[in-house]
């Protein structure tokens, strides 16, 4: 991050207005992807969600082996996990989050992807773990635009794997299922790189998802 903010110092003109103008972007950048926890937001989702539950399915099943080896690979010191799934439904990060949280496994960061949402609920999903693209990583942008971005993403995930946080990453969109979607690269990208430049030392890929007898 340091090294993509010096270079849009220098090539913005180096003053010490240029450089607190970049720095406070990084930190609102920062701010747009993710927020602090909350505890209290997060049980609250917890209560609402076990209702929410109780209306929309007759039974949620987890295989208990499958479990228990995800169990003992959390135990693994020095070695984040990285759960990859698919997307059938917009419901699965919620029931992943809430899943992996009753299990004991912690509360992951769940990056959204091209999710269209007002910015209560973009805040609400901050508070219970969501992480964000940061703005400027879109597509149609040029590479410029996109430097501290990516600076600043790949940053983001290199702390999160590095403090344990068990992320949750979905490798494609419910419209266009068994496609490797766009978002999902983007996130993929800081991943692998974490690793190759040794970050942490190993990263454990855990394969998930969440199957429905009609997906609501």
């Amino acid at each position: 991050v340091r090294d993509a903010a010096a270079g849009l110092v220098q090539r913005s003109g180096g003053d010490s207005g240029s450089q607190q103008q970049w720095k406070d972007k990084v930190l609102g950048l920062l701010a747009g992807m993710q927020a602090p926890l909350s505890i209290p937001v997060l049980r609250l989702c917890c209560w609402a969600l076990l209702r929410l539950l109780g209306r929309l399915f007759l039974s949620v099943q987890l295989h208990r082996g499958q479990l228990e080896m995800v169990l003992r690979a959390a135990r693994t010191p020095g070695v984040p996990l990285v759960f990859l799934s698919v997307h059938r439904s917009q419901l699965d990060g919620l029931l992943l989050s809430f899943l992996l949280f009753s299990q004991g496994l912690g509360v992951p960061r769940v990056a959204v992807g091209g999710l269209a949402c007002s910015p209560r609920l973009r805040a609400l999903l901050r508070c219970l773990g969501g992480v964000f693209l940061p703005a400027g990583m879109e597509q149609r942008c040029s590479s410029q635009d996109r430097e501290l971005p990516a600076a600043v993403l790949g940053s983001y995930v290199g702390e999160v794997l590095r403090s344990q946080q068990p992320l949750v990453l979905f490798l494609e969109e419910p419209c266009t299922p068994r496609h490797l979607c766009s978002t999902a690269r983007v996130w993929l990208s800081p991943l692998c790189r974490a690793v190759q430049d040794g970050t942490v030392p190993d990263v454990l890929l855990v394969p998930v998802g969440i199957a429905y007898d009609l997906a609501p």
